[in-house]
């Protein structure tokens, strides 16, 4: 059996797709850019994931395409680009800002003449602009400073948000081998380990199992640091006692899954047994509710009057799902003022989150929307908090 990941024909496909959307709208050529930390819509057409440097690709409405890279990815990004076209330009530099004075570097003048864009007064579609610097924004206009430049990340959300076979296989992978690392931190987690020792032990797994990567950056939160919607593990010791909050996850060609539940280091009672179970509970209810032609918004709305009805409304922080794919959290989410309906083959994580005094939890797997509900992707949560006896 081959390695799971995305066919080299289906990053031509997606091009395709995309200057379908072009033209359809009425684009002369589309920009997308990331870095590495959200490598996201680059890597989507390129397979490319930059380090340091951002990256990019443009795509012309005719359906040619090329990448571009910093000033010291040139053979970095030919390596591992699925693209037959590669430039270097300087806008796509490291922060440090070098100047790079002896490079003669490509400009975007150049990327859109190879791939058959003319003109100066055209259509830009910039499908990220979160992710495009205000460096790379204005080379773009200096290039072309008759040219109409647009905010379309819409187009960006259209491609991503209805998963392919082979991106449910590495999201599918991924879980496995998330679970595979909380499994594993479970069995040798003790009090006296700090937050990040625990990292290690998933780190370690995760890597031994065949993940390229961590698919979002390792979650191991105890007792007051579990209120951190996000955060990061720390140097605090574990005692007797504490909940522990487990968010584990793998990457798989680019896609990340990940594993989310609390534990105790020692028996689970009181009102922090009830915190804990409500959520897990919220969790279930919201799973029930996903199934093709549903109104994303609807839910979300149903999930903040579950939480109301439940006297429990002081420890909602955010809804019930976020789609998940080649980032951890990506477009569409799935809020109240969400009024899109799910799809089949849409991906979301159930991320059923509270946050009290004293400490917070979150339940969260992966699914997939099908026409009678959801495919968990992940392997199943366990059906109660894991108490570990010490």
């Amino acid at each position: 059996m081959g390695r799971i990941c995305i066919p080299d024909a289906e990053y031509k496909e997606r091009v395709q797709k995309a200057a379908a959307i072009l033209r359809r709208d009425g684009f002369d050529a589309m920009i997308v850019n990331g870095n590495e930390a959200d490598y996201a819509n680059p890597r989507y057409f390129s397979g490319f994931w930059p380090l340091f440097e951002r990256a990019g690709v443009a795509i012309s409405a005719g359906g040619d395409a090329a990448l571009l890279v910093g000033p010291e990815s040139a053979i970095f990004g030919a390596d591992r680009n699925k693209l037959d076209k590669i430039f270097v330009l300087k806008a796509y530099r490291e922060g440090a800002d070098p100047s790079y004075p002896e490079l003669k570097a490509d400009e975007f003048e150049d990327v859109f003449k190879s791939i058959g864009v003319s003109g100066r007064k055209i259509r830009i579609a910039v499908a990220s602009l979160l992710d495009t610097s205000v460096v790379i924004y204005n080379a773009i206009r200096d290039a072309f400073p008759e040219a109409e430049i647009v905010d379309a990340g819409y187009i960006m959300t259209e491609l991503r948000q209805i998963k392919s076979e082979a991106e449910l296989a590495c999201l599918r992978e991924g879980y496995r081998i998330a679970q595979l690392a909380t499994d594993a931190v479970i069995a040798e987690i003790k009090p006296g380990m700090t937050e990040l020792q625990a990292v290690g032990i998933a780190q370690r797994c995760v890597y031994e199992n065949g993940a390229e990567y961590e698919g979002l950056p390792m979650y191991v939160f105890s007792e007051a640091s579990t209120r951190h919607a996000i955060s990061r593990s720390s140097y605090r010791e574990f005692s007797k006692g504490d909940i522990v909050q487990l968010n584990l996850s793998a990457k798989i060609d680019g896609y990340s899954a990940a594993v989310g539940y609390p534990i105790c280091l020692g028996k689970l009672e009181g009102e922090r047994k009830h915190i804990v179970d409500f959520c897990h509970e919220a969790h279930n209810w919201t799973v029930k509710q996903v199934k093709a032609g549903v109104i994303a918004g609807d839910i979300a709305t149903k999930f903040y009057e579950y939480f109301k009805e439940n006297k429990m409304e002081q420890y909602f922080v955010y809804g019930p799902l976020h789609s998940t794919g080649l980032i951890e959290v990506e477009a569409p989410w799935a809020e109240t003022i969400s009024r899109y309906p799910l799809q089949p083959n849409m991906t979301y994580q159930v991320d059923t989150y509270v946050s009290c005094k004293d400490f917070g939890c979150r339940w969260e797997k992966g699914i997939a929307v099908t026409a009678e509900g959801c495919q968990i992707l992940s392997p199943e949560l366990p059906a109660d908090c894991p108490e570990l006896i010490f």
